[in-house]
């Protein structure tokens, strides 16, 4: 079997977040297995693909090197990628049908534009302890699918170096625990809006270097203090760097950026099915 290496969210090779996509399966293998394979890879995520009747449609699942996770934007992404210029797919959008309801990947100029759910917005106060943990004072803090701290500017946001396991007991409120979105506005001038960075030790992940599912929940909130739909954003991982624009659209988000293959490899074994 064929598995890919995709930096997505990326216009060039080792920027972005790096995902491992399997070629697609006729069915599901045994958990145990697409998690072992996972594990394997090493990487933040890999995405694993089945097919369904209709060729432009797929089952589609993520797992960490950890545990399956419920939304992973640049593994879907990459899946996107390695079906429509790795397999030269005829399409210029797919459908997926995931744990998160159905999301769709569409070409969009030179990449790929991904409608995903926007995530609900709740502030709430500053969680005992979080500045510790962080290394430094929010100026906000909202519920979401993940915790996000709004800190006081880009360099707060830069020279952050947390300790994964005490960001562990923040969450509550949020539909996922122990994961953390630090984000700050930018100068006009900059040629983004907003510069950000993830910790997700909950998701055995210290720090993610590009986030498509952060989107969910800084678009709404960002195009709201910017007074527009669209948001340019930085995700500022030490070493690499993702750009992504998105536009708030009702209850969606539409997340936009390219992605490039640095890897093909061949699998020597075959997947364990269930039963």
């Amino acid at each position: 079997m064929h598995q890919w290496t995709i930096d997505a969210f990326a216009d060039r090779p080792f920027q972005g977040n790096p995902a491992a996509v399997l070629e697609p399966l006729a069915q599901w293998p045994d958990d145990g297995w697409l998690q072992a394979l996972a594990r394997e890879n090493n990487v933040s995520e890999t995405a694993f693909l089945k097919r369904t009747s209709d060729p432009r449609r797929f089952a589609l699942r993520w797992f960490t090197p950890a545990m399956e996770v419920p939304l992973c934007g640049h593994a879907t992404m990459a899946a996107a990628h390695a079906l429509l210029e790795e397999l030269h797919l005829p399409a210029d959008s797919l459908t997926f049908d995931t744990s998160s309801g159905t999301l769709t990947v569409r070409r969009h100029h030179a990449g790929y534009e991904l409608d995903f759910p926007a995530d609900p917005l709740k502030r709430i106060t500053v969680p005992a302890g979080l500045a510790r943990a962080l290394g430094a004072d929010p100026v906000e803090v909202w519920a979401s699918r993940y915790l996000i701290a709004v800190m006081r500017d880009a360099d707060t946001v830069r020279r952050l170096s947390p300790s994964p396991g005490a960001l562990m007991a923040f969450g509550e409120g949020c539909l996922e625990r122990g994961q953390v979105i630090v984000a700050a506005q930018t100068p006009q001038e900059q040629d983004h809006d907003v510069i950000d960075r993830f910790f997700g030790p909950g998701c055995g992940v210290d720090e993610d270097p590009a986030t498509g599912s952060a989107r969910c929940g800084l678009t709404p909130l960002f195009a709201q203090k910017l007074g527009r739909p669209i948001v340019r954003f930085f995700q500022a991982y030490p070493g690499r760097g993702a750009r992504f624009e998105t536009e708030l659209a009702g209850d969606r988000v539409m997340i936009r950026g390219q992605a490039v293959t640095v890897m093909e490899s061949r699998l020597r074994m075959s997947p364990s099915t269930r039963g």
